[in-house]
Protein backbone atom coordinates (compact mmCIF):
# COMPACT_ATOMS: atom_id res chain seq x y z
CA UNK A 1 0.00 0.00 0.00
CA UNK A 2 1.58 3.48 -1.06
CA UNK A 3 0.95 6.49 1.07
CA UNK A 4 -0.01 9.21 -0.16
CA UNK A 5 0.11 13.11 1.47
CA UNK A 6 -3.42 14.31 -0.23
CA UNK A 7 -4.84 11.58 2.35
CA UNK A 8 -4.60 14.43 4.85
CA UNK A 9 -6.31 16.70 2.56
CA UNK A 10 -9.36 14.86 1.83
CA UNK A 11 -9.64 14.52 5.62
CA UNK A 12 -9.18 18.03 6.29
CA UNK A 13 -11.90 18.75 3.48
CA UNK A 14 -14.29 15.90 5.01
CA UNK A 15 -14.09 17.91 8.59
CA UNK A 16 -14.54 21.44 7.16
CA UNK A 17 -18.07 22.22 7.92
CA UNK A 18 -18.46 24.85 5.62
CA UNK A 19 -16.65 22.55 2.24
CA UNK A 20 -18.06 22.89 -1.38
CA UNK A 21 -17.56 19.85 -3.75
CA UNK A 22 -13.96 18.78 -4.39
CA UNK A 23 -12.81 18.10 -7.30
CA UNK A 24 -9.65 16.35 -7.67
CA UNK A 25 -7.31 16.53 -10.96
CA UNK A 26 -4.25 14.69 -12.06
CA UNK A 27 -2.96 13.34 -15.04
CA UNK A 28 -4.23 9.49 -15.70
CA UNK A 29 -2.65 6.83 -13.84
CA UNK A 30 -1.47 8.74 -10.85
CA UNK A 31 -3.60 7.41 -8.64
CA UNK A 32 -6.70 9.58 -8.07
CA UNK A 33 -9.74 6.56 -8.16
CA UNK A 34 -7.41 4.20 -6.11
CA UNK A 35 -6.78 6.90 -3.34
CA UNK A 36 -10.61 8.72 -3.46
CA UNK A 37 -12.04 5.10 -3.28
CA UNK A 38 -9.52 4.20 -0.16
CA UNK A 39 -11.11 7.54 1.39
CA UNK A 40 -14.58 6.64 1.06
CA UNK A 41 -13.87 3.48 2.74
CA UNK A 42 -11.78 4.66 5.45
CA UNK A 43 -14.02 7.75 6.60
CA UNK A 44 -17.65 7.15 4.93
CA UNK A 45 -20.31 4.23 6.18
CA UNK A 46 -22.06 5.18 2.74
CA UNK A 47 -20.12 5.68 -0.81
CA UNK A 48 -21.52 5.63 -4.35
CA UNK A 49 -19.59 5.61 -7.50
CA UNK A 50 -20.55 7.04 -10.66
CA UNK A 51 -17.82 6.38 -13.11
CA UNK A 52 -18.52 7.86 -16.35
CA UNK A 53 -15.45 6.22 -18.10
CA UNK A 54 -17.00 2.65 -17.59
CA UNK A 55 -20.86 3.27 -18.30
CA UNK A 56 -21.64 5.90 -20.34
CA UNK A 57 -25.22 5.60 -19.47
CA UNK A 58 -24.82 8.02 -16.27
CA UNK A 59 -24.59 10.79 -18.21
CA UNK A 60 -28.18 10.43 -18.56
CA UNK A 61 -28.44 11.11 -14.77
CA UNK A 62 -27.31 14.67 -15.58
CA UNK A 63 -29.29 15.28 -19.26
CA UNK A 64 -32.49 16.98 -17.12
CA UNK A 65 -33.31 19.21 -14.14
CA UNK A 66 -29.82 19.64 -12.42
CA UNK A 67 -32.16 20.08 -8.42
CA UNK A 68 -30.62 17.57 -6.47
CA UNK A 69 -33.86 16.26 -5.39
CA UNK A 70 -34.00 15.12 -9.04
CA UNK A 71 -30.26 13.99 -8.96
CA UNK A 72 -30.92 11.51 -5.95
CA UNK A 73 -33.88 10.23 -7.43
CA UNK A 74 -31.70 9.47 -11.17
CA UNK A 75 -29.08 8.09 -9.27
CA UNK A 76 -31.00 5.46 -7.10
CA UNK A 77 -32.51 4.82 -10.40
CA UNK A 78 -29.41 3.95 -12.63
CA UNK A 79 -26.44 3.24 -9.82
CA UNK A 80 -27.18 -0.35 -8.60
CA UNK A 81 -26.34 -1.01 -5.18
CA UNK A 82 -26.71 3.34 -4.60
CA UNK A 83 -26.32 4.26 -0.88
CA UNK A 84 -28.15 7.48 -0.56
CA UNK A 85 -27.88 8.90 3.07
CA UNK A 86 -28.27 12.70 3.50
CA UNK A 87 -25.00 13.57 6.09
CA UNK A 88 -23.57 10.50 6.04
CA UNK A 89 -22.77 9.53 1.91
CA UNK A 90 -19.60 10.44 -0.13
CA UNK A 91 -20.79 10.29 -3.77
CA UNK A 92 -17.78 10.42 -6.18
CA UNK A 93 -18.38 11.53 -10.03
CA UNK A 94 -15.21 9.93 -11.74
CA UNK A 95 -13.77 11.01 -14.94
CA UNK A 96 -15.99 13.69 -14.78
CA UNK A 97 -14.89 15.11 -18.29
CA UNK A 98 -16.96 12.77 -19.65
CA UNK A 99 -20.03 14.50 -18.54
CA UNK A 100 -19.98 18.37 -18.76
CA UNK A 101 -23.30 18.40 -17.28
CA UNK A 102 -22.15 17.18 -14.32
CA UNK A 103 -19.72 19.48 -13.71
CA UNK A 104 -22.14 21.90 -13.99
CA UNK A 105 -24.59 19.81 -11.13
CA UNK A 106 -21.55 20.39 -8.56
CA UNK A 107 -22.98 23.69 -8.27
CA UNK A 108 -26.00 22.68 -6.59
CA UNK A 109 -24.32 19.68 -4.82
CA UNK A 110 -22.17 22.65 -2.87
CA UNK A 111 -25.58 24.30 -2.27
CA UNK A 112 -27.68 21.60 -0.93
CA UNK A 113 -24.99 20.34 1.41
CA UNK A 114 -27.26 17.12 2.27
CA UNK A 115 -24.04 15.36 0.34
CA UNK A 116 -20.35 14.97 0.18
CA UNK A 117 -19.31 15.11 -3.31
CA UNK A 118 -16.22 14.00 -5.10
CA UNK A 119 -15.08 14.93 -8.63
CA UNK A 120 -12.13 13.47 -10.21
CA UNK A 121 -10.76 13.56 -13.92
CA UNK A 122 -7.69 13.17 -16.01
CA UNK A 123 -8.30 15.79 -18.34
CA UNK A 124 -10.34 18.45 -16.82
CA UNK A 125 -8.84 21.62 -18.75
CA UNK A 126 -8.64 19.81 -21.94
CA UNK A 127 -12.86 20.33 -22.60
CA UNK A 128 -13.94 22.59 -19.90
CA UNK A 129 -15.48 24.67 -23.03
CA UNK A 130 -18.48 22.35 -23.21
CA UNK A 131 -19.29 23.08 -19.85
CA UNK A 132 -22.45 25.13 -20.52
CA UNK A 133 -22.19 26.72 -17.05
CA UNK A 134 -18.70 26.18 -15.07
CA UNK A 135 -19.66 26.16 -11.04
CA UNK A 136 -17.00 29.02 -10.34
CA UNK A 137 -17.13 29.39 -6.70
CA UNK A 138 -18.49 26.38 -5.61
CA UNK A 139 -16.02 24.15 -5.64
CA UNK A 140 -12.90 23.10 -4.02
CA UNK A 141 -9.85 21.99 -6.15
CA UNK A 142 -6.99 19.52 -5.26
CA UNK A 143 -4.19 18.03 -7.89
CA UNK A 144 -3.01 14.43 -7.76
CA UNK A 145 0.63 14.10 -8.95
CA UNK A 146 2.38 10.87 -9.02
CA UNK A 147 4.57 10.34 -6.18
CA UNK A 148 6.75 12.88 -5.49
CA UNK A 149 10.50 11.98 -4.04
CA UNK A 150 9.26 11.56 -0.40
CA UNK A 151 6.16 9.61 -1.26
CA UNK A 152 8.69 7.44 -3.10
CA UNK A 153 11.42 6.88 -0.10
CA UNK A 154 8.43 6.24 2.32
CA UNK A 155 7.35 3.32 -0.26
CA UNK A 156 11.15 1.90 -0.10
CA UNK A 157 11.05 1.95 3.57
CA UNK A 158 12.53 5.14 4.24
CA UNK A 159 10.63 6.11 7.78
CA UNK A 160 9.36 9.66 8.36
CA UNK A 161 11.97 10.00 11.13
CA UNK A 162 14.54 9.40 9.14
CA UNK A 163 13.39 11.90 6.40
CA UNK A 164 12.92 14.63 9.59
CA UNK A 165 16.41 13.22 10.32
CA UNK A 166 17.53 14.25 6.97
CA UNK A 167 15.88 17.59 7.36
CA UNK A 168 17.94 18.42 10.54
CA UNK A 169 20.97 18.69 8.72
CA UNK A 170 19.63 20.65 5.93
CA UNK A 171 17.93 23.16 8.28
CA UNK A 172 21.36 23.23 10.79
CA UNK A 173 24.14 23.22 6.90
CA UNK A 174 25.49 19.87 8.46
CA UNK A 175 26.89 17.20 6.62
CA UNK A 176 24.73 14.38 5.85
CA UNK A 177 26.24 11.00 7.40
CA UNK A 178 28.14 9.32 5.05
CA UNK A 179 25.90 5.80 5.19
CA UNK A 180 22.91 7.61 5.34
CA UNK A 181 23.95 10.34 2.13
CA UNK A 182 25.02 7.06 -0.14
CA UNK A 183 21.84 5.53 0.57
CA UNK A 184 19.90 9.01 0.00
CA UNK A 185 22.00 9.13 -3.63
CA UNK A 186 20.82 5.63 -4.56
CA UNK A 187 16.83 6.13 -4.04
CA UNK A 188 17.39 9.31 -5.91
CA UNK A 189 19.07 7.57 -8.66
CA UNK A 190 15.99 5.22 -8.74
CA UNK A 191 13.44 7.55 -8.20
CA UNK A 192 15.09 9.49 -11.74
CA UNK A 193 14.89 5.72 -13.13
CA UNK A 194 11.07 4.57 -11.61
CA UNK A 195 9.40 7.64 -11.25
CA UNK A 196 6.10 8.09 -9.13
CA UNK A 197 3.72 6.55 -10.97
CA UNK A 198 2.01 4.30 -8.32
CA UNK A 199 1.61 0.98 -10.35
CA UNK A 200 5.11 1.35 -11.34
CA UNK A 201 6.70 2.06 -7.94
CA UNK A 202 3.89 -0.24 -6.43
CA UNK A 203 5.52 -3.11 -8.82
CA UNK A 204 9.59 -2.16 -8.12
CA UNK A 205 8.78 -1.67 -4.13
CA UNK A 206 7.97 -5.63 -4.80
CA UNK A 207 9.77 -6.84 -7.69
CA UNK A 208 12.65 -4.73 -7.96
CA UNK A 209 12.83 -5.43 -11.63
CA UNK A 210 13.85 -2.78 -13.93
CA UNK A 211 12.42 -4.38 -17.53
CA UNK A 212 9.15 -4.38 -15.43
CA UNK A 213 9.08 -0.81 -14.54
CA UNK A 214 10.13 0.19 -18.33
CA UNK A 215 7.53 -2.38 -19.26
CA UNK A 216 4.56 -0.59 -17.37
CA UNK A 217 5.99 2.94 -17.84
CA UNK A 218 6.06 2.48 -21.71
CA UNK A 219 2.40 0.90 -21.57
CA UNK A 220 1.45 4.49 -19.75
CA UNK A 221 3.02 6.48 -22.44
CA UNK A 222 1.06 4.83 -25.21
CA UNK A 223 -2.01 4.98 -22.78
CA UNK A 224 -1.11 9.09 -23.15
CA UNK A 225 -1.02 8.95 -27.14
CA UNK A 226 -4.09 6.71 -27.16
CA UNK A 227 -5.74 9.98 -24.64
CA UNK A 228 -4.21 12.44 -28.06
CA UNK A 229 -5.35 10.53 -30.08
CA UNK A 230 -8.95 10.41 -28.80
CA UNK A 231 -9.26 13.46 -26.96
CA UNK A 232 -7.22 16.05 -28.87
CA UNK A 233 -9.38 18.46 -31.74
CA UNK A 234 -8.56 17.58 -35.47
CA UNK A 235 -5.35 18.45 -37.03
CA UNK A 236 -4.32 19.09 -33.43
CA UNK A 237 -3.89 14.90 -33.04
CA UNK A 238 -0.75 15.03 -34.64
CA UNK A 239 0.64 17.97 -33.79
CA UNK A 240 0.16 17.24 -29.85
CA UNK A 241 1.29 13.55 -30.58
CA UNK A 242 5.12 15.15 -32.32
CA UNK A 243 5.21 18.26 -30.04
CA UNK A 244 4.99 14.94 -26.99
CA UNK A 245 7.59 13.15 -29.14
CA UNK A 246 9.76 15.89 -29.25
CA UNK A 247 10.64 16.05 -25.54
CA UNK A 248 13.89 14.06 -25.35
CA UNK A 249 15.23 16.04 -28.34
CA UNK A 250 14.32 19.54 -26.77
CA UNK A 251 16.41 18.91 -23.51
CA UNK A 252 19.28 16.81 -25.48
CA UNK A 253 20.14 20.58 -26.65
CA UNK A 254 22.74 22.39 -24.88
CA UNK A 255 20.52 25.56 -24.41
CA UNK A 256 16.83 23.54 -23.55
CA UNK A 257 14.35 26.29 -24.74
CA UNK A 258 11.87 24.90 -26.34
CA UNK A 259 11.89 25.41 -30.05
CA UNK A 260 8.94 24.68 -32.37
CA UNK A 261 11.33 23.72 -35.67
CA UNK A 262 12.82 20.57 -33.62
CA UNK A 263 9.29 19.53 -33.35
CA UNK A 264 9.41 19.87 -36.91
CA UNK A 265 11.15 21.64 -39.76
CA UNK A 266 9.79 25.23 -40.23
CA UNK A 267 7.48 24.10 -37.50
CA UNK A 268 6.29 28.09 -35.64
CA UNK A 269 3.96 29.15 -32.43
CA UNK A 270 1.06 29.88 -34.90
CA UNK A 271 1.12 25.72 -36.07
CA UNK A 272 2.19 24.00 -32.51
CA UNK A 273 1.46 26.48 -29.41
CA UNK A 274 -2.20 24.63 -29.27
CA UNK A 275 -0.85 22.01 -29.36
CA UNK A 276 1.85 21.98 -26.79
CA UNK A 277 -0.83 23.52 -24.25
CA UNK A 278 -2.94 20.85 -24.95
CA UNK A 279 -0.13 18.43 -23.29
CA UNK A 280 -0.03 20.87 -20.73
CA UNK A 281 -3.55 20.86 -19.86
CA UNK A 282 -3.69 17.24 -19.58
CA UNK A 283 -1.19 17.08 -16.99
CA UNK A 284 1.78 15.75 -19.20
CA UNK A 285 4.60 18.75 -19.14
CA UNK A 286 5.18 21.55 -17.25
CA UNK A 287 6.74 24.97 -18.61
CA UNK A 288 9.46 26.71 -17.23
CA UNK A 289 9.25 30.43 -18.54
CA UNK A 290 12.69 32.33 -19.12
CA UNK A 291 13.24 35.91 -16.69
CA UNK A 292 13.87 39.08 -18.21
CA UNK A 293 15.48 39.71 -15.02
CA UNK A 294 16.30 37.44 -12.03
CA UNK A 295 14.20 39.55 -9.26
CA UNK A 296 11.09 39.63 -7.71
CA UNK A 297 8.27 39.24 -8.82
CA UNK A 298 8.91 36.40 -11.22
CA UNK A 299 5.91 35.96 -12.69
CA UNK A 300 6.08 39.68 -13.39
CA UNK A 301 9.62 39.11 -14.96
CA UNK A 302 8.54 35.42 -17.07
CA UNK A 303 8.79 36.04 -20.85
CA UNK A 304 5.96 34.28 -22.11
CA UNK A 305 7.16 32.80 -25.47
CA UNK A 306 10.15 31.76 -24.30
CA UNK A 307 10.36 28.62 -22.16
CA UNK A 308 11.73 25.56 -21.68
CA UNK A 309 9.26 22.33 -21.20
CA UNK A 310 9.82 19.22 -19.21
CA UNK A 311 7.85 16.04 -18.23
CA UNK A 312 6.09 16.01 -15.01
CA UNK A 313 7.11 12.30 -14.26
CA UNK A 314 10.74 11.57 -14.85
CA UNK A 315 10.27 8.21 -15.07
CA UNK A 316 8.08 8.57 -18.22
CA UNK A 317 10.67 10.13 -19.52
CA UNK A 318 13.34 7.68 -18.98
CA UNK A 319 11.23 5.42 -20.52
CA UNK A 320 11.12 7.46 -23.69
CA UNK A 321 14.99 7.16 -24.41
CA UNK A 322 16.52 3.95 -25.98
CA UNK A 323 17.14 0.56 -23.74
CA UNK A 324 19.99 0.81 -21.43
CA UNK A 325 19.26 4.85 -20.33
CA UNK A 326 18.00 2.81 -17.07
CA UNK A 327 21.58 1.10 -16.04
CA UNK A 328 23.58 4.47 -17.44
CA UNK A 329 21.50 6.46 -14.86
CA UNK A 330 21.51 3.91 -11.97
CA UNK A 331 25.04 3.29 -12.50
CA UNK A 332 26.17 7.45 -13.05
CA UNK A 333 26.44 7.73 -16.76
CA UNK A 334 24.89 9.11 -19.69
CA UNK A 335 26.94 11.62 -20.99
CA UNK A 336 25.80 14.86 -21.81
CA UNK A 337 22.19 13.91 -21.26
CA UNK A 338 22.65 12.95 -17.67
CA UNK A 339 22.20 17.07 -16.86
CA UNK A 340 18.91 16.94 -19.34
CA UNK A 341 17.16 14.54 -16.93
CA UNK A 342 18.35 15.56 -13.74
CA UNK A 343 17.13 18.82 -14.91
CA UNK A 344 13.79 17.54 -15.50
CA UNK A 345 14.01 15.73 -12.10
CA UNK A 346 14.52 18.81 -9.90
CA UNK A 347 11.51 20.64 -12.21
CA UNK A 348 9.70 17.63 -11.26
CA UNK A 349 10.53 17.93 -7.29
CA UNK A 350 9.73 21.66 -7.60
CA UNK A 351 6.38 21.37 -9.12
CA UNK A 352 4.76 18.70 -6.94
CA UNK A 353 5.97 20.83 -4.17
CA UNK A 354 3.91 23.75 -5.54
CA UNK A 355 6.46 26.13 -7.31
CA UNK A 356 5.98 27.58 -10.58
CA UNK A 357 8.99 27.45 -12.69
CA UNK A 358 11.44 29.73 -14.07
CA UNK A 359 15.13 30.04 -15.38
CA UNK A 360 17.24 32.64 -16.35
CA UNK A 361 19.43 32.82 -19.90
CA UNK A 362 20.85 36.06 -21.17
CA UNK A 363 22.57 35.77 -24.96
CA UNK A 364 23.00 32.35 -24.96
CA UNK A 365 26.21 33.07 -22.54
CA UNK A 366 25.04 32.17 -19.35
CA UNK A 367 21.94 29.88 -18.06
CA UNK A 368 20.72 29.59 -14.43
CA UNK A 369 18.71 26.50 -14.72
CA UNK A 370 15.89 27.40 -11.72
CA UNK A 371 15.06 30.43 -9.79
CA UNK A 372 12.84 30.24 -6.90
CA UNK A 373 11.62 31.94 -3.88
CA UNK A 374 14.23 30.73 -1.09
CA UNK A 375 14.01 32.16 2.58
CA UNK A 376 12.53 34.98 0.96
CA UNK A 377 15.17 36.00 -1.39
CA UNK A 378 15.44 35.32 -5.01
CA UNK A 379 17.73 32.06 -4.90
CA UNK A 380 19.52 31.47 -8.21
CA UNK A 381 19.73 26.61 -8.46
CA UNK A 382 21.92 25.03 -10.46
CA UNK A 383 21.87 21.35 -10.78
CA UNK A 384 24.93 19.30 -11.38
CA UNK A 385 25.11 15.64 -12.45
CA UNK A 386 28.44 14.93 -13.16
CA UNK A 387 31.14 15.31 -9.98
CA UNK A 388 32.62 18.16 -11.41
CA UNK A 389 30.53 21.15 -9.77
CA UNK A 390 32.11 23.96 -10.65
CA UNK A 391 30.06 27.74 -9.91
CA UNK A 392 30.74 29.65 -12.98
CA UNK A 393 27.12 30.75 -13.60
CA UNK A 394 26.01 31.14 -10.20
CA UNK A 395 29.09 32.95 -9.20
CA UNK A 396 28.61 35.22 -12.27
CA UNK A 397 24.75 36.03 -11.92
CA UNK A 398 25.81 36.38 -8.45
CA UNK A 399 28.02 39.12 -8.96
CA UNK A 400 26.32 40.88 -12.32
CA UNK A 401 22.67 40.82 -11.52
CA UNK A 402 22.35 41.22 -8.07
CA UNK A 403 21.41 37.85 -6.90
CA UNK A 404 21.73 37.44 -3.02
CA UNK A 405 22.42 33.94 -3.06
CA UNK A 406 22.56 30.75 -4.75
CA UNK A 407 22.20 26.96 -4.43
CA UNK A 408 24.53 24.09 -5.97
CA UNK A 409 22.21 20.68 -6.21
CA UNK A 410 24.77 17.84 -6.91
CA UNK A 411 25.75 14.01 -5.58
CA UNK A 412 28.39 16.28 -3.14
CA UNK A 413 27.24 16.48 1.01
CA UNK A 414 26.67 19.88 2.33
CA UNK A 415 29.02 22.79 2.25
CA UNK A 416 28.93 26.21 1.74
CA UNK A 417 30.97 29.63 0.44
CA UNK A 418 30.27 32.90 0.29
CA UNK A 419 26.54 33.25 -0.94
CA UNK A 420 26.52 29.60 -2.52
CA UNK A 421 25.44 26.31 -0.91
CA UNK A 422 25.60 22.85 -2.27
CA UNK A 423 23.07 20.76 -0.73
CA UNK A 424 22.62 16.86 -1.77
CA UNK A 425 20.28 16.53 -5.02
CA UNK A 426 17.95 14.41 -2.53
CA UNK A 427 17.43 17.83 -0.57
CA UNK A 428 15.60 19.39 -3.27
CA UNK A 429 12.38 18.16 -1.49
CA UNK A 430 13.36 20.70 1.28
CA UNK A 431 13.45 23.51 -0.88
Amino acid sequence: MLERKIMQDLINWKNNPDKMCLVVKGARQVGKTFIIEKFAHENYKYYTCINFDKNENYKAIFDGDLDVDNLIKQISLRVKDAELVPGRTLIFLDEIQNCPNARTALKFFSLDKRFDVIASGSLLGINYKEVVSYPVGYIEHLELSSLDFEEFCWANGVSKESINDIKEYFLNRKPVPIAMHEKMLELFREYIVVGGMPRVVYDFVNNHNFQNVLKIQRGIIEDYKDDIAKYANGNDKAKARACFLSIPKQLAKKYKKFQYSVVKSGGTAAKYEGSLMWLYDAGIINFCHNLTHPEFPFEGNAIDDTFKVYMRDTGLLMAMLEDGSQEEIIDGNLGIYKGAIYENIIADIFTKSGKKLYYFEHNSTLEIDFFIRFEKKATAVEVKAADNTKTKSLNSVIQNYNVKQGIKLSSKNIGFKDNITNYPIYMAMFL
